[in-house]
């Protein structure tokens, strides 16, 4: 039995004897449920350290609150993972609105990716892509999408003026997506 199978039979073993009252298990349950999460929030909010804490415990608060929708013949990593999605999700369009700062680049590969393996794989896809713009392209989006700096911050470290680099950002995205099969 692998690792992450015997984790997985020990927590779902933890929460259906919570459910059925033994309050230790659940609370154990919660414990260790913590320490995953903590984990799997961190590795998709590198950029966003002091929001993994908060999501955790929003995670964990609805978990509790949805525990009498887990069905015990279903994996309790899917059922976590889906509510820890639906959390994240919540929270980058939270911000998104709060910031105006939206990062579709970054954020949807760190969503939608179901492993660090894909995580990975589709970070190296759209550096590909991005190796096929200009510098005056390539360099803005790179900065200010997938690195988070403002156009100052990207102006300065790319040495353009922050009128270029919005222009770069805007037909640095416009190309991309005719890359990809978007409209041109």
């Amino acid at each position: 039995m692998s690792e992450m199978s015997a984790t997985e039979d020990r927590m779902r073993g933890l929460l259906l004897r919570g459910l059925a009252g033994d309050g230790a298990a659940y609370h154990a349950f919660l414990k260790e449920l913590s320490a995953h999460l903590r984990a799997f929030l961190r590795r998709r909010l590198m950029r966003l350290p002091d929001d993994v804490e908060d999501l955790v415990q929003e995670t964990l608060l609805a978990v509790h609150n949805q525990r009498h929708t887990y069905e015990a013949d279903q994996p309790l990593t899917a059922w976590v993972h889906a509510i820890a999605r639906y959390k994240l999700i919540d929270l980058l369009r939270r911000r998104a609105d709060r910031d105006a700062l939206h990062d579709p680049l970054d954020d949807d590969l760190a969503v939608f990716a179901t492993s660090d393996t894909e995580a990975a794989d589709a970070r190296r896809d759209v550096m590909k892509l991005l190796d096929q713009l200009p510098e005056r392209q390539r360099l803005p989006i790179q900065y200010m999408k997938l690195e988070g700096l403002s156009v100052v911050e990207a102006a300065r470290a790319t040495g353009m003026s922050e009128s270029a680099v919005k222009v770069g950002v805007h037909r640095g995205l416009k190309a991309l997506a005719a890359m990809i099969g978007g409209s041109t």
